[in-house]
């Protein structure tokens, strides 16, 4: 209590705290019962972020990992074409008769028939 030669200031109140009672005579316990609401949506929220993100990061490592694995395949088959063009090329090089060697065979041929 005030003694009677002090001068008492009043208390100022928080105008938030104003606004809070307000809300608790309008709303009651119901203002509880959103806020509970709305915290447990939050949070599912917050879940689904979570697990989409982790879903992303998966198929983003799948997806490098196949890119990856379609370059290695890539790369193989490139070199076996390249290895089987030049197997052939040289296979047509010592099928190939040469013209010299051809043209002295057919002059020979054609002396032999004359005699």
């Amino acid at each position: 209590m005030a003694k009677k030669n002090e001068v008492t200031t009043p208390q100022v109140e928080d105008p938030s705290s104003k606004i809070e009672a307000i809300k608790n005579l309008i709303f009651g316990e119901n203002i509880q019962e959103y806020d509970s609401e709305f915290e447990k949506i939050k949070q599912d929220i917050r879940k689904k972020q979570q697990e989409l993100s982790s879903l992303v990061d998966e198929v983003r490592a799948e997806l490098m990992q196949n890119v990856d694995n379609l370059s290695t395949d890539l790369n193989i088959r490139i070199t076996e074409l390249e290895n089987s063009l030049n197997d052939k090329a040289d296979e047509l090089q010592h099928t190939k008769v040469d013209r010299d060697l051809l043209g002295d065979l057919l002059v020979d041929l054609g002396n032999r028939i004359r005699k």
